[in-house]
């Protein structure tokens, strides 16, 4: 962390002020993997979680309500008004705008009950480019008494015209099918349903017009429900790691094929076009 300035914050940032001001900046902005990125690290201490607000995430992802230990993605819940800080601000480059979560990793090292408290740290750790544009890379650490119990790697793709394709952002590889589970049927109102109890109402998961204004037919589904919708269908370890990647954008509404074997997880749409695959397993 030699390279960031830590900033500890009093309290929580509000989402809506910042995601109106990244969505006055967006136009603004020129996205490219050689910008510049915030150089701050922001900390904020004495996180209690909202049981009331995990409950509605846990009844919108398919998680049991009520467990004693938090769902392995719901701390990125947590951390994300930081993130929206950070992404939001005059000196990221890139265009809140439209942003989309291409990707995620996930290390939990200890059970972590809702009724802990935690420290959570944000920081950009840097852009590179891709084969649509330019992506970031936001780490979010929660740290109890001292030690990291969770942290993860999410990159954000903002799309534009590119010059030149870099050899770590081609297409991934081929896998073999993996057999199907079960079928899920998904209401138009996913992403509001979502966007509530997550806190994160990106326009193109909202509705239909808005999100037609980036590009996409109709509302999409955010990254981070599919990949919990799929967590919360299977055995999760207590000490893991996630690995998620968010290949195509589904549609709201929509129907889709959950598929697993062993550690690994992937979700279909028609046509067996891969929405997003994804591996966990313990450590």
């Amino acid at each position: 962390m030699a390279d960031f300035t830590a900033l500890t914050l009093a309290r929580p940032p509000s989402l809506a002020p910042l995601l109106a001001r990244g969505a006055l900046l967006s136009p603004l902005k020129r996205p490219g993997p050689e910008a510049e990125f915030p150089r701050t690290r922001l900390v904020l201490p004495g996180v209690r979680v909202d049981l009331a607000r995990l409950a509605a995430y846990e009844r919108a992802c398919g998680f049991p309500v009520g467990e004693d230990e938090l769902p392995v993605t719901y701390p990125h819940v947590l951390g994300f008004p930081l993130a929206m800080r950070l992404m939001s601000g005059r000196d990221f480059p890139l265009p809140l705008l439209g942003l989309v979560h291409t990707s995620i990793t996930v290390t939990r090292h200890e059970r972590m009950p809702p009724g802990g408290e935690y420290e959570l740290g944000v920081h950009v750790e840097g852009l590179a480019p891709h084969r649509r544009g330019t992506e970031a890379t936001v780490v979010t650490e929660v740290r109890r008494g001292g030690a990291v119990v969770w942290e993860s790697s999410s990159t954000y793709l903002a799309r534009h015209r590119t010059h030149r394709l870099s050899a770590a952002s081609r297409e991934p590889e081929a896998r073999e099918p993996l057999p199907p589970v079960d079928e899920w049927r998904l209401a138009g109102d996913v992403g509001r349903r979502y966007g509530a109890a997550s806190g994160d109402r990106n326009p193109i998961h909202l509705h239909p017009l808005t999100a037609r204004l980036f590009g996409f037919p109709r509302a999409i589904a955010h990254g981070m429900w599919t990949v919990a919708r799929c967590l919360a269908a299977r055995d999760v370890p207590h000490r893991c790691h996630l690995r998620a990647e968010f290949r195509a954008p589904v549609l709201l509404p929509g129907t889709v094929t959950y598929a697993a074997r062993d550690g690994r997880f992937e979700l279909r749409g028609p046509r067996d076009r891969i929405h997003v695959t994804g591996e966990v397993y313990p450590t």
